[in-house]
């Protein structure tokens, strides 16, 4: 558990120095806790109990769900440099990073379900951490490509109501 705080922190830290901000990284790990959500379901419905490889499933998890969520926020910042619609930026955004976003999150669930099935000699003992990455992954994802868009629009738009732009011209 302290290990997933830690992980959690630095991901935030790593973000906030990129972004010089930390309304976009706290918009962007918002996704973790359905990622956590999935995890939570998938070993509650296959009755196990939580050991070190779903921890260890769990972190890697956030990487991996941070990543998908970056990718939409840094194309929506990109589409707001484009148009000054907010609404508009956000679609276009969505529309663009939809499939690359789909298709990176199915070949990971893809790749680790015969690890989750148990497929091979010694899977067991890597089981649940593949367990925890497939339920994990397929939930957020589900969530996220909704959330993450809808979160950025409420939260941008109390901001830009705040600070308005001048245009001098």
């Amino acid at each position: 558990m302290l290990l997933l705080g830690l992980a959690l922190f630095l991901v935030l830290v790593v973000m906030a120095i990129q972004y010089e901000s930390l309304l976009n990284p706290i918009i962007i790990l918002l996704s973790v806790p359905f990622a956590a959500i999935g995890v939570a379901m998938g070993v509650y419905w296959l009755n196990l109990p939580l050991s070190m490889p779903i921890w260890l499933g769990t972190i890697m998890l956030v990487g991996i769900v941070v990543n998908n969520a970056i990718l939409l926020v840094n194309y929506i910042e990109l589409e707001r440099l484009k148009t000054a619609n907010l609404t508009e930026a956000i679609i276009a955004a969505v529309r663009l990073r939809l499939r690359p976003i789909l298709m990176t999150t199915l070949s990971t669930v893809m790749g680790m379900l015969p690890l989750a099935i148990g497929f091979g000699e010694g899977s067991e003992m890597l089981q649940p951490l593949a367990i925890a990455v497939v339920w994990g992954l397929s939930f957020s994802m589900l969530v996220s490509l909704m959330l993450v868009p809808l979160v950025y629009h409420l939260f941008h738009a109390i901001k830009d109501r705040n600070n308005p732009k001048v245009i001098i011209g």
